[in-house]
């Protein structure tokens, strides 16, 4: 099969869903699959070299012309509208005929997927990864009318895709949107499947979790030392630094809980400097930047805890999951996210409270989790979850779903 997935961001951008994407096409081509990756260019420090001095992709990646859009030039757009959709036409026609779409994005690069999916009548199997609503809400008090001004977008650039115009102004009639042009709907974590179930966004999704590379996580496993590491314990955080992540709330919780603890803190974006205020003077809490993929499953590795802090936003939580398959266990914010790992975890309580009471919870729960490691009881991860986030065991279950979606457009031909 060829594949075309289609994303708001490059690959090579910070992010859970690229760090995803990134694995997804490499076990599909190991299968003997073609993968395309449709994406807008990048513009930062971190662009490819190539690509920016040749004005050619790497292999694999079809990059549309874009703008930068943060001040870091980390994250970029591109306009969907008939000029792009002319470049992208014209591009692929350089490359091997394309059997099925996979959209993978939320805003422009939805868009311009399922526009191209309609204009040659491919079928598309769309990945759900993001909270819009929630994540909106947390950048900007002006979420209501942002969703609004959003469906009036996708109305514009998904004219004539799917059955019937989809109305509404909120977060859910945003992704029932882009449900509309799709054959088949999945999210990586079943708490999200049946919300986006509940909110009619698709009649039947499947959940197909995002997994870890198998064999970077058999390497990471055979470097680390058979026993734990003297020391206290030891947490760490990854990601973005922007407030839905709420690094700076768990920072201060980490501070209240005054525990003998190191802490490392992976990613960059926004919030650094605020960050690095909030524990300025703290010898025992380091910032690491940004790492490696296997560097930083390394250091998940290496670390007693994972701390994932944020409440609502995700769509899955990739990093406690990576976690639980090295054999870390994490401490979970987000209610949800800790029922999908049924055990093995520390719990924060109050998840619905306000945030003076979810930083105090967070603080006692470090305290507890640094208690139980210092003892040598820490709790050990589920072993389903551990073995069913390899990555090769996700990409099979994907490509059943493509199967699926094949088979189905064959009939009505």
């Amino acid at each position: 099969m060829h594949i075309v997935f289609f994303g708001d961001q490059h690959l090579d951008s910070l992010g859970g869903a690229q760090v995803s994407m990134r694995l997804q096409r490499e076990f599909l081509e190991r299968a003997g699959h073609t993968v395309t990756v449709v994406a807008p260019r990048m513009h930062g420090k971190r662009a490819s070299t190539a690509a920016v001095s040749a004005g050619a992709p790497a292999a694999g990646d079809l990059d549309l012309p874009s703008m930068p859009i943060t001040l870091d030039r980390e994250y970029s757009m591109t306009w969907p509208g008939g000029g792009t959709d002319r470049f992208l036409d014209r591009a692929m026609t350089r490359r091997p005929p394309v059997d099925l779409v996979h959209v993978q994005a939320d805003f422009w690069g939805a868009f311009i997927g399922h526009r191209f999916a309609r204009r040659h009548g491919i079928p598309v199997v769309h990945t759900m990864h993001n909270r819009v609503d929630v994540g909106i809400a947390a950048v900007t008090p002006l979420h209501r009318p942002v969703l609004a001004v959003l469906n009036l977008w996708r109305r514009s650039a998904m004219r004539g895709i799917g059955a019937s115009p989809v109305r509404g102004s909120d977060g859910w009639a945003f992704l029932q949107g882009l449900a509309a042009g799709a054959s088949a709907v999945t999210a990586p974590s079943t708490h999200f499947a049946r919300r986006l179930e509940q909110h009619g966004v698709f009649g039947s999704v499947d959940v197909i979790w995002n997994g870890i590379d198998d064999d970077v996580r058999d390497a990471t496993l055979a470097a680390a030392p058979p026993e734990r590491e003297p020391g206290r314990p030891r947490f760490v955080w990854l990601g973005r630094m922007s407030p839905e992540k709420r690094l700076l709330p768990f920072l201060q919780a980490f501070v209240a809980a005054g525990v003998d603890a190191e802490l490392e803190i992976i990613g960059g974006g926004g919030q650094r400097a605020a960050a690095e205020k909030v524990v300025a003077g703290l010898s025992n809490v380091r910032f690491a930047g940004r790492l490696s993929y296997p560097q930083t499953l390394a250091r998940i590795a290496a670390a007693d805890a994972l701390v994932q802090t944020s409440i609502g936003f995700e769509t899955q939580g990739m990093t406690p999951f990576e976690a639980a398959t090295l054999g870390t266990p994490s401490v979970i914010c987000d209610p949800d996210i800790a029922a999908e790992f049924g055990g093995g975890l520390w719990a924060v309580p109050e998840a619905d409270a306000a945030e003076p009471q979810r930083i105090a919870a967070l603080a006692r729960t470090l305290r507890e989790a640094a208690s139980d490691i210092a003892a040598g009881a820490a709790p050990t991860p589920v072993p389903a979850v551990v073995e069913g986030f390899r990555q090769s065991s996700r990409t099979g279950a994907m490509v059943e779903v493509y199967r699926r979606v094949l088979a189905a457009d064959q009939k009505k031909r």
